[in-house]
């Protein structure tokens, strides 16, 4: 036990190796290391994230009469009236139960109005052969 304390008393009074302070990184060996981290989280995080922002508002602005979307809240409709800050959604088309919602609460596209309709798979038919 003697030991260990005769071994932090001897490193404790020796001076550095320099003289004066020890030799830290400088101001640029600490800047280089933070630089790095802000590319990376700027292509990780930020690009992909502007990239992604940039195409829901062009969904949303191009949105037109007879559009299949969803909302945010998981309501399927079809859009019957667009105006600058909302859009009227028709839920029920037999029973004409239509709903006004925000163009923010659009969550994605289904179906564009002039696309065509997915075709169902069709079943294929294989002969036998006797």
């Amino acid at each position: 036990m003697d030991m260990l304390f005769f071994l932090q008393d001897a490193g404790a009074g020796a001076p550095p190796a320099g003289g004066g302070q020890p030799a830290g990184p400088g101001l640029g060996g600490m800047m280089v290391p933070l630089v790095l981290m802000f590319v990376v989280m700027y292509f990780l995080m930020i690009r992909p994230q502007s990239k992604e922002r940039k195409k829901r508002e062009e969904m949303i602005s191009n949105l037109k009469k007879n559009d299949h979307v969803l909302t945010s809240a998981g309501i399927y409709g079809i859009v019957k009236q667009v105006t600058d800050q909302d859009l009227t959604l028709c839920i029920d088309e037999r029973k004409d139960v239509c709903i006004r919602v925000s163009k923010a609460s659009i969550a994605n596209l289904v179906k564009a109005s002039g696309a065509p309709a997915d075709s169902e798979p069709k079943a294929e038919t294989t002969e036998k052969k006797s």
